[in-house]
């Protein structure tokens, strides 16, 4: 199995930029509530992507995946068609079969919404859990370590 190299963002925050188009918002042209979801889903996928272990990895070499396990989603404000966003993602705790992350969502006036994210690694027959593949884990943890570190 040939993996990317990782690239760890130095601070331990990886960057998801985002422009907001009028099928993310509401009647009065502010992201809808569940847009985020989207977005943070997104972001989550390309920080495994920039950390060398894509999830379509995880799938196709050991049979497992991320499953949103439990999401806390608190609404700071409303992000509007046509912002330019960012979403930042930090590793905040690593288990041997889940993972913690804090999703910030942020436009230019700050933060939109933070999200606290839980991810079970399942095995995809059965449903069951299963270990966080040794590479997987390792990539991870050296994002949250960089974080720690500055």
């Amino acid at each position: 199995m040939t993996l990317n190299p990782a690239s760890i963002p130095p601070d331990g925050r990886h960057r998801y930029a985002i422009r907001v188009y009028y099928e993310d918002t509401d009647a009065g042209g502010v992201v809808y509530h569940a847009t985020y979801l989207r977005y943070a889903e997104r972001a989550r996928t390309e920080a495994l992507r920039d950390l060398g272990v894509p999830h379509s990895a995880l799938v196709e070499h050991h049979g497992t995946m991320f499953m949103v396990r439990r999401l806390e989603v608190d609404y700071e404000r409303g992000a509007r068609l046509d912002d330019a966003l960012t979403v930042e993602t930090e590793v905040m705790e690593v288990g041997g079969a889940t993972v913690q992350l804090r999703q910030t969502v942020r436009n230019k006036d700050g933060i939109c919404a933070v999200l606290a994210v839980r991810l079970a690694c399942v095995r995809l027959e059965g449903s069951k859990p299963g270990r966080i593949p040794l590479l997987w884990r390792e990539r991870l943890l050296a994002m949250r370590s960089s974080r720690t570190a500055v």
